[in-house]
């Protein structure tokens, strides 16, 4: 539909993003009849996995639980050929996704949404793009993911290099030819962490520059061979199951224990069977690792041990060995062979607690203690995580209050799913739901299932309007904050708070109470009618 006064197409719901999350609602909303348009920056879906080109980019969780479980067709279909999808078979998969489901048509792609407005009058949105187009939708969607806005800290004199710069989150398309020159990369969170071994094998020299040693967990990665593949797909349902019943949304074998309720032995040998497997489930393999100070210092010095065991020189290991922080409260990484690429004769650690970076130069970064020269600087500095990719467009609700002002203090949700202030508005795993603590795909699910019902509802009873209460909002923060604090989560300076941007307010940002429970209580919510919203019914005059 298209309003002919001002040429401004009019849909009954309008996405931001085609990612996983865009693409799942776009499917969705239109399965029940509504009509939507979404609006992508890239020029192809996949969004994170569009962007994400670094060498070593793959995910974390493992690819029969990282994909969609709503088409039996689909799930049957598709073969994930490792145990770890790379980012070109995740992209593959997404595109794949696409034309299945003829979702292509209903994407702008190349589009960046520069801001969206409430209209109070006319009870819509008015959606405007970075080129001036313009949309207007009774609701707006935004399915942003939670690490798709790039951060570049402010490093004295980078626009002096004379090199190449690229950041992780950014990489070239076409890719970047590192023979025979001197990298430097910035950062060892997980991008860095899955980069470097990549980068070590192509450059001629490879200087990698740490603020803070992180934790990091060998994937164990393989081809996954033809029974587990068949088993995938004879397993949909459990796949669901665990999706509704899970903590994390997927199956974690756990031996539902404390860690301080076994002996030195049994417990070693708990964390050693999970070594050998690899991946995150060692997380998982007591119940208490997570909010206990004591369990989690006995997985942690395990995993010490294994770092100083795989490096072979001490005082390098010694600046790699995490120590400040409990093991899980920083994001986890996985890895495959990062360790042991700092016994290549062509790589070095620069430690930035002990010789603080002073600036970039033309030809390379200076330390308080030396220069290292560099052709090409990477930058895996990470994300505005949960809340950039929100507040960098310009959306503004009631009396045309901006969201960036709003979470100026640290952001402020109702199940992290709408904003009081902002009528019509869902976010799709948005700052206080379990999101980035879980599967991703699982809770983007889970969010975009429940945001249809919700629409759907308040179409067959004539409803037009959908807000947070304040209250509520209040309310479920409190909450957010609560079940953080009876973990260990808030003892670590991590992205989880903001701590990698600086000015931005510290606050824990995702539900850590489990996706099961979530679910729990997002569906209360629904069958009371919406408890902790206001409705409303007929446009304004």
């Amino acid at each position: 539909m298209t309003d002919s006064a001002t040429s401004v197409p009019e849909y009954d719901a309008l996405v931001v993003g085609a990612g996983f999350g865009g693409l799942y609602a776009l499917y969705r909303l239109r399965a029940h009849g509504f009509s939507c348009h979404a609006f992508e920056t890239g020029d192809d879906v996949g969004g994170t996995w569009y962007w994400n080109r670094y060498p070593g980019a793959r995910c974390d969780v493992e690819s029969l639980d990282y994909c969609y479980s709503f088409s039996p067709e689909l799930h049957a279909e598709w073969d994930w050929s490792e145990r770890f999808a790379t980012q070109p078979e995740i992209l593959r998969y997404a595109g794949h996704v696409a034309d299945r489901f003829d979702l292509r048509p209903m994407i702008s792609f190349g589009t960046r949404v520069a801001s969206a407005v409430w209209e109070e009058e006319g009870r819509t949105w008015l959606l405007t793009t970075g080129d001036g187009r313009r949309a207007r939708a009774r609701f707006l969607v935004t399915a942003v993911g939670c690490l798709s806005a790039s951060r570049v800290p402010d490093l004295p004199g980078l626009g002096s290099f004379g090199g190449e710069v690229h950041h992780t989150g950014r990489w070239p398309h076409e890719g970047v030819d590192l023979a025979g020159r001197r990298v430097a990369v910035i950062g060892t969170g997980s991008s860095g962490i899955q980069a470097v071994p990549e980068l070590a094998s192509e450059a001629s020299r490879l200087t990698v520059f740490q603020r803070t040693p992180n934790y990091s967990l060998p994937a164990r990665n393989r081809p996954l061979s033809g029974r587990e593949s068949w088993r995938a797909k004879t397993e949909l349902e459990e796949l669901r199951t665990y999706a509704r019943t899970g903590f994390s949304g997927f199956y974690i074998a756990s031996t539902g224990r404390s860690a301080l309720d076994v002996g030195d032995e049994e417990r070693r040998a708990a964390f050693e069977r999970k070594w050998a497997i690899g991946g995150t489930e060692i997380m998982s393999v007591f119940n208490d690792i997570l909010t206990d100070g004591k369990a989690n210092e006995h997985l942690a010095e395990f995993v010490r041990e294994k770092i100083r065991d795989a490096v072979d020189d001490p005082e390098t290991a010694r600046k790699l060995v995490p120590l400040d922080y409990p093991i899980g409260t920083k994001r986890i990484c996985v890895d495959s062979g990062y360790f042991s690429a700092y016994n290549r004769e062509n790589v070095d650690l620069v430690d930035l607690r002990t010789e603080p970076l002073v600036e970039i130069t033309e030809d390379g970064i200076r330390t308080e203690a030396g220069t290292y020269p560099a052709d090409v600087l990477v930058l895996a500095t990470g994300y505005d995580a949960m809340t950039g990719p929100l507040t960098r467009i310009d959306i503004r609700g009631t009396g045309g209050r901006a969201l960036k002002e709003q979470w100026a203090s640290g952001p402020r949700s109702y199940l992290g799913l709408a904003v009081a202030g902002f009528p019509n508005l869902m976010t799709v795993t948005g700052p206080g739901s379990p999101s980035v603590l879980v599967n991703m795909v699982r809770a983007v699910e889970q969010h975009v299932d429940w945001i249809v019902d919700c629409l759907r509802r308040l179409r067959e009873d004539g409803v037009d309007r959908i807000e947070a209460w304040p209250e509520a909002q209040d309310s479920w923060v409190a909450h957010v904050n609560e079940v953080a604090d009876t973990t260990l989560y808030p003892r670590a300076n991590s992205w989880y708070v903001g701590a990698n941007v600086e000015g931005k307010a510290r606050v824990f940002m995702p539900y850590a109470g489990g996706l099961n429970h979530y679910r729990e209580r997002c569906e209360e919510v629904a069958r009371s009618g919406y408890r902790g919203f206001a409705l409303g019914t007929g446009v304004s005059a």
